[in-house]
């Protein structure tokens, strides 16, 4: 007797991992923003690794999952170094814990990125108060670029993240300007905004001057990647950088509410994959290296997202 119903297709990790790595060869990486997903069992991570006397165990595939992840992915974003300067001995845990051939792309401190701390309970006593720390070049070099050195080799960028703002653009790009200048060259660097007003020739020429990528990020209140993919001079370095975050209009709040446990896509993002696909195209064809970075709370399951777009 037939079924009534289908059972859903498997996840086919090793038809993704084929496909990422043919990509990888004309230097694009694709990876996904942060790695540890429960919702990414019997996908992209293989349960029975982390089983302790016959139980799941979330303490071991957290500290074990990310060299399951570089089975597939050769690249991944590191998003949780935005909200403190990890220690040393954090560093060489990480790198330790996944295969050397795994690169990555880190978030910088918002230490270093927020020009007034946001009004929020876990910035304590500083919320709603001007960073003393903001773009100092010093405190970033010493705090992040420092322990980060040994491992420079794998680091593909260190991403600044500026919050939504109310100065204007050229209020901003004569305080980034000296900053960028300042930066050692050890490192490749890309700026993300979340102003849509910034998305100004100025602001572009400055990064332009640095070899400064700006990322293009699909989020809340930007414009969505097809329509900066048609700004002239977007591509500000000789390589790109793409961080798909939220669909536009949905806060971070709304999409986790919506989205968690992020085990399967929930809101396909149809014209978003387009563009997706049209920018890995145009970055062969202008043979520019690029990393593109997919959220869970995009359309909800990052790995089922990249696996349509690469397919």
């Amino acid at each position: 007797m037939l079924p009534l119903f289908d059972d859903p297709p498997s996840f086919d990790r090793a038809a993704l991992a084929a496909r990422l790595d043919d990509l990888r060869q004309t230097n694009i990486f694709i990876g996904t923003s942060s790695w540890k997903y429960e919702g990414w069992l019997d996908q992209i991570y293989t349960r029975d690794r982390y089983l302790t006397r016959s139980k799941f165990s979330k303490k071991r595939f957290e500290a074990e999952c990310l060299a399951d992840y570089a089975d597939i992915f050769s690249i991944v974003c590191g998003d949780f170094s935005f909200y403190q300067f990890p220690t040393p001995e954090y560093w060489h845990k990480l790198f330790a814990s996944a295969p050397p051939a795994l690169k990555f792309a880190l978030k910088v401190p918002e230490e270093v990125t927020a020009e007034v701390f946001p009004v929020h309970a876990r910035y304590g006593p500083r919320a709603g108060f001007r960073n003393e720390s903001f773009l100092n070049t010093d405190l970033f070099s010493a705090m992040f670029l420092e322990p980060l050195a040994p491992f420079k080799e794998r680091i593909s960028a260190l991403i600044f993240e500026f919050g939504a703002r109310s100065t204007p653009v050229n209020e901003f790009i004569r305080q980034l300007n000296p900053f960028l200048a300042a930066l050692p060259k050890d490192f490749r660097y890309a700026v993300e905004i979340r102003n849509r007003t910034y998305l100004a020739q100025s602001y572009l020429d400055c990064l332009a001057s640095h070899n400064v990528a700006h990322v293009l990020n699909a989020w809340s209140r930007m414009p969505p990647l097809q329509e900066q993919l048609q700004i002239p001079g977007i591509f500000t370095a000789d390589f790109a950088v793409s961080r798909v975050l939220l669909r536009e209009g949905r806060a971070y709040e709304q999409a986790v509410e919506k989205f968690a446990p992020y085990d399967h896509v929930q809101d396909e993002n149809a014209e978003g994959r387009e563009a997706l696909r049209r920018m890995i195209q145009r970055m062969k064809e202008e043979r520019r290296a690029a990393m593109i970075f997919v959220n869970n709370r995009f359309e909800g399951n990052a790995p089922t997202t990249i696996e349509a777009i690469t397919r």
